[in-house]
């Protein structure tokens, strides 16, 4: 079992930033690989970035590639979505994830979910 525990929504304007983090708890954080989903009102929960157990390899949706950064800490147990250029189109409920298959995009290859943290794009 992995409990995970996401922080670091809130309100931003558009062009601003924000620094999501997801810390994990129980069996051994490196054995996963991590991603960052959303989910807008209406909308399907979303791929948006993904990183090895090692971090030596990501991937990001198109609309996140060139504004998002995924990194992870496995000494502290914690992997990061580092968000920059918000747009009002990343308002969402950001969640992180863990899985055992690397470069996954789909929900039903995760097999722990953090609670969601909202992110607020608006001027």
């Amino acid at each position: 079992q992995v409990q995970l525990v996401g922080s670091g929504g809130g309100l931003v304007q558009p062009g601003g930033s924000l620094r999501l983090s997801c810390a994990a708890s129980g069996r051994t954080f490196s054995s996963y690989a991590m991603a960052w989903f959303r989910q807008a009102p209406g909308k399907e929960r979303e791929f948006v970035a993904g990183i090895s157990r090692s971090g030596t390899w990501a991937d990001y949706t198109d609309s996140a590639k060139g504004r998002f950064t995924i990194s992870r800490d496995n000494a502290k147990s914690t992997v990061y979505l580092q968000m920059n250029s918000l747009k009002p189109e990343d308002t969402a409920v950001y969640y992180c994830a863990a899985g055992s298959t690397t470069r996954a995009v789909l929900t039903r290859s995760y097999d722990y979910w953090g609670q969601g943290t909202q992110v607020t794009v608006s001027s």
